[in-house]
């Protein structure tokens, strides 16, 4: 007799529905699994049939044959014992058909056939109401992940006696009413702008980065607060959405990082990367490709610290997702793209010894600043939009017993000004000032005569690229909304402007 059960492949952060076949028939006894599997997935058949005699159910000496279709996709991760298991016993007739056909199945299975947690639930779940089924049959250790999709029953199992106990009439309970906890971090743990003493240019370019979008260079001598600066950014970014909580949730969950008591995550990521990073931990891959550094930190902020350091040919790898906020990539027979919409944060000493202009104290010649300059290809820093210089602090600030604006007064602006590009592109793909096209430029980034003026005599002294100019004109967008004004002045140009670095050393610092 064969049997059917319902499962599910992850695939990037799609979803591939897969059919659990099972077939019990005279012959010599064997168990066979077919259907293009991982090595943990044929693993599988030694735990399942542990699982079920431990469990009370008997399998009689027969041939077994399972089949996981469609045959020309791979199957990987332990999630797929309990729909084998079940295909099984229903082949067997030890448990009741009638609810296989809206159900789907997913969770690793102990020996003793306990159901264990699994990554990916959240996005099964979606791919199972978006496929008309009705039920979702996952590790209790999941259930409040899958819980977070409105519209289908999610049922969680601590053995698998509970999972037939479902199949044989037993009504699903539904949502829990307590709701799904969506503080993932402690916000009272993350440091406040306060404690930053002196450091206004920085702090003004922080929040017209966060304001709008915008990918952020600090730049400095070594101790003058640019890391500092960096890790505070979590305490003025805006919430996210539902849309982008589902959505950043699901990577999570697929990297298996999801916080099991938290499963919804209403805080932006700040993903803080080592300059050691590997290709594959910044981009995502592997044999199964899994998302990396970049797509983690979607719709939040991706941290590189002494960017100068970073080997050249990791940085590259960076310019296409700046530019598609997507990561495509490509295996034999398999193909994954993960969204990549972060926002890039980096600091960097102006040249080796972190001294420079100072000569007094700087020991490096010109050769060797440029070589630490060359380090960052143009083409990555004009995809930067803002460059801010720190300086040393006085002495006089570090005595000041004052605290300086807090984070929440910053947010508040940032808010503001997120709000005003909101209803500014409701309808469109954009969100932001910096994601703006550049046909969308030309309508929302108007310049009046005098402004085209300057901005005429700027990209001719300047040299810049199409890029830096469009650049340019973005980020004085999100001044104007930080200052509530519709039209660009020369003021907000004069601004975007100084975050600008000239082409080649010594980059105007």
């Amino acid at each position: 007799m064969v049997s059917t059960v319902f499962s599910a492949a992850l695939k990037g952060l799609g979803v591939e529905s897969v059919q659990v076949e099972a077939d019990i028939s005279n012959g010599l006894p064997m168990f066979h699994m077919v259907g293009y599997l991982a090595s943990e997935v044929k693993e599988a058949g030694d735990r399942v049939r542990s699982a079920i005699r431990n469990a009370g159910f008997s399998i009689p000496p027969k041939k077994i044959v399972v089949n996981l279709s469609p045959a020309d996709v791979k199957k990987r991760g332990t999630a797929f014992d309990l729909p084998i298991a079940i295909a099984i016993l229903a082949a067997l007739e030890q448990v009741e058909w009638e609810r296989l056909s809206e159900t789907v199945f997913v969770g690793e299975l102990g020996l003793d056939g306990t159901v264990k947690r699994v990554s990916g639930v959240l996005p099964i779940v979606i791919a199972a109401k978006q496929r008309g089924f009705r039920v979702c049959i996952v590790p209790a250790e999941n259930q409040e992940e899958g819980e977070i999709i409105e519209g289908i029953c999610v049922v969680g199992v601590n053995h698998i006696k509970e999972a037939c106990s479902y199949l044989s009439g037993e009504e699903c309970v539904g949502q829990k009413t307590k709701g799904v906890s969506c503080k993932a971090v402690s916000e009272e743990a993350i440091p406040d702008y306060s404690d930053i003493q002196g450091q206004k240019v920085l702090k003004r370019a922080v929040e017209v980065a966060v304001s709008g979008g915008h990918n952020l260079l600090m730049i400095g001598p070594p101790g003058v607060g640019k890391t500092m600066i960096a890790r505070r950014i979590p305490t003025i970014l805006p919430p996210l959405n539902m849309e982008e909580s589902v959505e950043l949730s699901s990577i999570y969950s697929i990297a298996g990082e999801l916080n099991p008591q938290s499963p919804l995550m209403s805080l932006c990521p700040f993903r803080e990367v080592h300059h050691s990073i590997t290709r594959a931990a910044l981009l995502g891959g592997g044999a199964f490709p899994k998302p990396g550094e970049i797509s983690l930190a979607n719709h939040g902020v991706l941290f590189l610290d002494e960017l100068a350091e970073c080997p050249k040919n990791i940085l590259e790898l960076m310019r296409q997702p700046m530019d598609t906020h997507k990561v495509r990539i490509v295996r034999n027979r398999q193909e994954c793209e993960f969204p990549a919409e972060f926002l890039l944060v980096a600091t960097m000493n102006p040249c080796p010894c972190g001294n420079y202009p100072d000569r007094n104290r700087c020991s490096c010649t010109t050769v060797q600043i440029q070589n630490y300059w060359n380090k960052i290809s143009s083409p990555l820093l004009d995809r930067i939009d803002i460059c801010a210089q720190a300086e040393h602090i006085p002495y006089q600030h570090l005595q000041k017993s004052e605290k300086g604006e807090t984070s929440d007064a910053i947010r508040e602006r940032v808010m503001r000004a997120r709000k005003v590009q909101e209803a500014r592109y409701v309808g469109k793909k954009t969100k932001t000032n910096a994601t703006l096209s550049p046909q969308d430029i030309g309508i929302h980034c108007k310049l009046g005569k005098e402004e085209q003026k300057m901005m005429q005599q700027v990209f001719e002294k300047m040299g810049l690229s199409a890029r830096a100019y469009h650049k340019i004109l973005c980020v004085a967008r999100t001044i104007a909304d930080l200052d509530g004004q519709e039209q660009i002045t020369e003021g907000h140009l004069s601004e975007a402007i100084s975050y600008r670095l000239p082409e080649r050393m010594p980059r105007g610092i």
